[in-house]
């Protein structure tokens, strides 16, 4: 057990892709926590299979490394704005933050947001200028844009008298000036242990701690997760759990478990400044205190970012409802939702009395809503989404909706196109700015609305040449109208299994979803329409065989690929009246149900 002077607690902070998680395997590497001859991956911390693929931290993780004779608890943090509410919460743990940024990119909009959290909570960050390896890179430049942020968002006197030093997580160095040897990451070690305040509070008081996240073991259940700001705790000790309404219960720890590494270990007694996981209490929740019967103290509720768009989970109905998947039913859906929400606080899960047939789910974006409906489709569920919704608020008497601050790069030549559609979507610009390069930068704030799904039109707008992030950023007054999609669906008006001779004929239509022999069933959206109105055609019709010789030789099928959807970009596309099927093995999209009008159309 480390005294509290000798503990170190930080976390690393920065815009996606900044590097972050690459920082902390050099960290980890150097710190021997590892056998010599052991077998080491990249991105370490990135543990769950879907941060692996997409290549972003989802959630925030808890490691720590032994340096001289202190002991560093590290936590590393997502990047990515749809997991904000991971990084506010986490900031409460610990006494200082290590902010990354690259040194050819500059701030971003999360980095704004990191920071500014940070700032609030009277942590005095040290700005690490990372990717210092990379060709043109500007550290100076980057530097002086750190403290103009940092300015800009009000700092103290004392914030703005901020460390720094210079890094390559990929490389594993770190140097407090440019011209020092590149050597190791002992520079930042050093920077960590001399400016990283101490945790305050006194071992002899009674214990408290406040939880900050939440973990689940499937033996024992619940486990809270925080920092520990006084006294210290056993395993098998009786103590206190003290919900945001002030009732308190009794409970035993269970388990006490800290972090080496990637290894958890398990700890029979904790003290103040240790980040620890107490199991024993099954209804802890994030924010509630767990103290000594003797604790005085009264804590701060800690709040949780409110979901801004919601989508509603339900029973797949289509003709091909389980032949691909396991769990169908409502009832199985709705065990693993309330599973899924024991842990992770960040969704909203509401399950209303009397309505059977969905379930609506609620988070940060997109991306934050795609993870749990991939993670569902992996473990065989089978299910229908409906299009996501932003959630509205009243404020005076007025409806209010969430706004974003999109920041977009692009080629100086596209820009008047990319103003032009943010415009239509009710966009206001605040920043634009074209550098040397011809490289033009824009901030704007718009509507979620307006922002859900454009990116794919926008790279093919730019050759794909745009970078665009965006993040919530306050509720505004309603924008009123945006256009919706432009252009209709295609939709099959019958079962069977899609023809390579009618996906050729349809080609000219418009875009093709499926390919040559793909099953397909009545009302199934099977392309994209090239004009703005909804097409019924039958992509399972042959060409007809007689027995006459043709006179001259038939003409080859050349069928273009189909474009295929990730689930992001599923749930973006759907209008209100449409759904996507997800199943293990298949994302299909699909109408609510045919009209007897449709069923007249023509048949192509």
């Amino acid at each position: 057990m480390f005294e509290s002077e000798k503990i170190r607690n930080i976390a690393i902070i920065a815009h996606i892709d900044h590097g972050k998680t690459t920082l902390l395997d050099a960290l980890l590497k150097q710190s021997k926590v590892f056998h010599e001859k052991a077998i080491t991956s990249e991105r370490m911390m990135d543990s769950y299979d879907q941060e692996r693929e997409r290549g972003i931290t989802i959630f925030a993780k808890h490691t720590s490394i032994n340096y001289k004779d202190y002991k560093v608890n590290i936590i590393d943090t997502p990047g990515h704005s749809d997991f904000a509410g991971e990084v506010e919460r986490v900031l409460g743990m610990v006494n200082s933050v290590l902010l990354l940024v690259d040194a050819k990119e500059g701030p971003m909009p999360q980095t704004r947001f990191v920071l500014k959290k940070s700032l609030e909570m009277n942590l005095k960050p040290i700005v690490i200028l990372n990717k210092i390896d990379r060709p043109n890179c500007d550290p100076t430049r980057v530097l002086n844009e750190v403290f103009d942020l940092f300015v800009e968002l009000n700092a103290t006197d004392d914030q703005l008298d901020f460390a720094y030093c210079y890094a390559s997580g990929v490389n594993g160095f770190a140097i407090k000036n440019l011209e020092d040897e590149k050597k190791d990451l002992t520079p930042l070690m050093e920077l960590i242990i001399e400016k990283v305040p101490a945790p305050s509070g006194d071992i002899k008081n009674p214990f408290l701690m406040q939880i900050s996240t939440i973990d689940w073991d499937d033996y024992i259940g619940r486990g809270a997760c925080g920092r520990i700001l006084q006294g210290k705790v056993s395993k098998n000790e009786m103590i206190n759990h003290i919900n945001k309404d002030g009732v308190k219960k009794s409970f035993k720890v269970v388990k006490i478990q800290g972090h080496l590494g990637l290894e958890k270990v398990e700890l029979e007694t904790a003290a103040v400044g240790d980040i620890i996981v107490i199991y024993g209490c099954d209804d802890v929740t994030i924010g509630d205190v767990i103290c000594n019967e003797n604790n005085k103290i009264i804590l701060d509720p800690i709040k949780i970012a409110q979901p801004t768009l919601s989508i509603d989970i339900m029973v797949n109905s289509s003709p091909f409802a389980g032949t691909e998947g396991k769990n169908l039913t409502m009832n199985k859906i709705k065990d693993r939702l309330l599973k899924e929400k024991r842990a992770n606080v960040t969704l909203s899960i509401d399950i209303q009395e009397g309505v059977i047939d969905k379930i609506t789910v609620s988070g940060r974006g997109e991306l934050h809503l795609a993870v749990l409906l991939e993670a569902l489709r992996r473990e065989n569920f089978e299910f229908s989404v409906s299009k996501p919704k932003v959630i509205t608020k009243e404020v005076n008497s007025e409806i209010h909706e969430p706004i974003e601050l999109a920041h977009i790069e692009v080629p100086e030549e596209y820009s008047g196109t990319i103003i032009s559609e943010l415009g239509i979507r009710k966009g206001e610009m605040t920043f634009l700015n074209t550098d040397e390069k011809g490289i033009t930068k824009m901030d704007f704030l718009i509507p979620t609305r307006g922002i859900m799904g454009c990116q794919n039109d926008f790279l093919t707008l730019t050759k794909g040449l745009i970078i665009m992030t965006s993040m919530f950023d306050h509720y505004g007054a309603y924008k009123g109208f945006i256009p919706k999609r432009s252009k209709g669906v295609l939709i099959s008006i019958g079962d069977g299994e899609a023809n390579g001779y009618a996906c050729f004929n349809l080609q000219k239509r418009g875009t093709l979803f499926v390919k040559h022999s793909d099953k397909v069933y009545e009302g199934m959206i099977v392309g994209e329409n090239a004009r703005e109105n909804d097409l019924i055609v039958n992509v399972t019709k042959a060409k007809q065989l007689t027995n006459v010789r043709a006179a001259g030789k038939d003409e080859n099928i050349i069928l273009t690929p189909p474009k295929v959807f990730t689930l992001e970009q599923a749930i973006n596309y759907i209008e209100d009246d449409e759904l996507v099927e997800i199943t293990p093995k298949n994302i299909r999209l699909r109408k609510k149900y045919l009209t007897e009008n449709d069923r007249k159309r023509k048949k192509l």
